[in-house]
């Protein structure tokens, strides 16, 4: 059993189903800081579904989610503003505010957090601008988003995702419509954020080349620049750090390493396998 101290959420026998149509199905797994969860599957598979139960958007028909160490499935709404206020969430296309400057964007969660005090205008200037400078589109700040790229649209997504420094990042389809080499730059930002902050993250994504980018490469701080994991963490399931998981029909068809993942030799499982 997982260290309920030490975990970030756990889904244990979770059930949902909507009319005959499952959309989770016996889901069992628990994610601990710095750990990476790659979620692939077709469509109505139950990925957006599973990362909407992690924070308590739905609620499974039985079974339990603990998220920080409380039940989630059993908590009123209310209840769970501080625990979300705890998750960033990077929705997918970015979901920015077209009226809304970059900063005004990346400020609305420190600013409109239900939970907490919002902090001194100066210190979301402050946590702004360091977490722009993260994603290093500092010089954006008082831009609109119809005046950025789609990659860099997607760049303060992030920002405004990560803006609250949450232990728990969920990413629904980070790298959709990006060319490979955008794309390549919004993983590597992920890594970083993983890496840096220790942040636990659940990623759904029908790129391979996203999971292989979380799964072979770690940043180093004093570098600053992404080096290869080791051989050893690539095969051992106990020292990965980052998962796969294949959703069918709600249920997860295969979770592993990327290593197990390519040398599975299930029809379904390998079409989101790049050989």
């Amino acid at each position: 059993m997982p260290d309920k101290d030490n975990t970030i959420v756990e889904f244990e026998k979770v059930n949902m189903q909507f009319g005959n149509i499952w959309a989770l199905r016996d889901i069992n797994f628990a994610l601990k800081p710095g750990e990476t969860r790659v979620i692939f599957g077709q469509a109505g598979a139950g990925k957006t579904a599973l990362l909407k139960s992690a924070i308590g958007l739905l609620h499974p028909d039985s079974g339990e989610v603990d998220l920080f160490g409380q039940n989630v499935t059993a908590s009123r709404e209310r209840d769970l503003y501080t625990l979300r206020s705890k998750a960033g969430v990077l929705f997918q296309e970015g979901a920015l505010f077209d009226s809304l400057t970059i900063r005004e964007n990346v400020a609305y969660p420190l600013e409109n957090q239900r939970a907490t005090t919002p902090p001194a205008p100066d210190e979301i200037e402050h946590r702004v601008r360091e977490t722009l400078r993260f994603v290093e589109l500092e010089h954006t700040l008082d831009k609109f988003p119809n005046e950025l790229s789609g990659g860099m649209r997607r760049r303060v997504g992030i920002a405004r995702a990560i803006v609250t420094e949450p232990p728990f990042v969920l990413y629904d389809s980070p790298t959709a419509g990006l060319d490979p080499i955008t794309a390549n730059t919004i993983m590597a930002l992920i890594a970083k954020e993983r890496d840096v902050r220790h942040t636990a993250s659940l990623i759904v994504t029908h790129r391979y080349q996203d999971g292989e980018l979380m799964a072979n490469f770690r940043y180093n701080p004093e570098k600053q620049e992404l080096i290869p994991v080791s051989e050893e963490e690539h095969h051992d399931p106990t020292r990965s750090r980052t998962k796969f998981f294949v959703m069918k029909d709600g249920e997860i068809v295969f979770q592993g390493t990327r290593a197990q993942l390519e040398e599975n030799d299930d029809s379904y499982v390998k079409r989101f396998v790049r050989h």
